[in-house]
């Protein structure tokens, strides 16, 4: 039986509040960064990535090395989870994360400086691994933190909403890397771009991580926690007690994250790769169309929140869903008719429909857990659907490809799409869930 503090003493004063403008800033602007920093990778995985980390290996095999490194963050993903959780769990969520950021800057800092594999041979890939997986580590406690954070600061009736603000910082982390890489594109040839160009965005990282860690250091620990910690001692391991009595709505979770993934990097990671070397698009052609297409998804973030919050959080997932499901079949006929305005319809529907299926779980993958393992819980269950949905798809999607062209591809997001529908058709609704159940 947990220990309860304190039970004769006074009541302990009212935990300072933070403001709405200050919950969203932090939101946003850390898991902005933190989106940033991975995505950065996956455009030079698309890019760059083969020829500087593995020469020896033919174009395909360059490419295949390249996603499989970009693959290994998503791994470490779910470790990041059941550490961060575990510190985010008993000691707090803003010092956590703190931490989180700080581990996903150092590591996205040092890759943009690592030598390449004319410079030290077999280490130039090793270490890539390596920082890959620190990327990975302080990801996984990310989401989940930057979630509570909204969440349980959110008043009655707006949770999605809130929840909503780090759902957001995805759109403009993107925005920003792809940006970022579109005008180096356009403003250094090949060879500098290769040499030494695209090392800039993963080094200005370092600057972006200090206006993070500002906006952090300012925000007051959520009253839900505190309130939980006033009444009873946190739980000595969060992931025993999480895995223990909570099983399946980490897999369910998980399950249902997985649409979102796919959506997201096969349009953008393996659809670029493909646009440059098979459609013939020029880096910088195809990096404009992805970051038009990303304003969809922004629009889409608050528009699903909405609905979430007057709905519920399952009838907007399993719309969206359904909808992702019918846009596997729209792949190859968009992506192969020749025309830059059906790639660019493509793009914008797929990350449109990402927004829809990624909005809610800002407040849903939260609302499933009590308090006391709800950082371990929220974050378990997003990283663990990334290794389904997201951490070999473009891998395979160029596997699939070679096999039986893009329609195999669009299969794909088909499937993936489906397996979260049957996984939100088997939770139950979570708007109404108490965020101050302790256990």
């Amino acid at each position: 039986m947990s220990t309860t503090y304190n039970e004769a003493a006074p009541a302990a004063p009212e935990a300072p509040t933070n403001s709405t403008a200050r919950v969203a800033t932090a939101s946003i602007v850390g898991t902005a960064i933190e989106f940033y920093d991975f995505y950065i990778y996956a455009t030079a995985a698309a890019l760059v990535i083969g020829p500087v980390f593995f020469p020896q290996s033919s174009g395909t095999a360059q490419m295949l090395a390249s996603f499989l490194t970009f693959g290994i963050a998503f791994i470490a993903r779910p470790l990041g989870s059941a550490l961060f959780g575990h510190f985010g769990d008993r000691i707090g969520r803003k010092s956590t994360l703190v931490a989180s950021l700080l581990l996903m800057g150092v590591c996205t800092t040092l890759i943009g400086l690592l030598p390449g594999y004319d410079s030290i041979g077999a280490w130039a890939p090793i270490l890539l691994c390596v920082l890959r997986f620190g990327q990975g580590l302080g990801l996984g406690g990310e989401w989940g933190g930057a979630a509570l954070l909204a969440t349980e600061n959110a008043p009655k009736g707006k949770r999605a909403w809130f929840g909503m603000f780090p759902q957001l910082g995805p759109s403009i982390g993107f925005l920003a890397a792809n940006g970022l890489f579109l005008i180096l594109a356009m403003s250094l040839n090949d060879e500098q771009f290769r040499s030494w160009g695209w090392r800039i965005p993963f080094i200005l990282s370092a600057a972006l991580v200090m206006v993070g860690l500002y906006a952090r250091l300012k925000l007051h620990e959520t009253p839900v926690f505190a309130n939980a910690v006033a009444k009873e001692a946190p739980v000595k391991v969060p992931l025993f007690e999480l895995f223990s009595q909570h099983w399946l709505p980490v897999l369910l979770g998980a399950l249902s994250m997985v649409v979102c993934y796919a959506l997201f990097y096969i349009t953008t990671a393996f659809s670029l790769s493909y646009g440059v070397s098979t459609l013939g698009y020029s880096r910088e052609t195809f990096l404009g169309l992805l970051c038009f297409a990303v304003l969809f998804m922004g629009l889409a973030t608050p528009l699903a929140a909405l609905a979430s919050d007057r709905w519920g959080r399952r009838p907007v997932l399993i719309v969206g869903a359904v909808l992702a499901i019918l846009s596997g079949f729209t792949m190859e006929p968009l992506l192969t008719h020749g025309s830059t305005w059906a790639v660019a319809l493509f793009l914008a529907l797929e990350l449109f429909l990402m927004g829809v299926t990624f909005a809610p779980m800002g407040a849903m993958l939260p609302e499933l857990f009590p308090t006391r393992v709800r950082y371990t819980g929220a974050s378990a269950a997003y990283n663990l659907g990334g290794i389904v949905g997201a951490s070999a798809a473009p891998f395979f999607a160029t596997k699939l490809v070679a096999m039986g062209g893009l329609s195999y591809v669009g299969g794909y997001v088909s499937a993936a799409a489906l397996l979260s529908l049957i996984a939100v058709l088997c939770l139950k609704e979570t708007r109404d869930n108490d965020l101050n159940k302790v256990a």
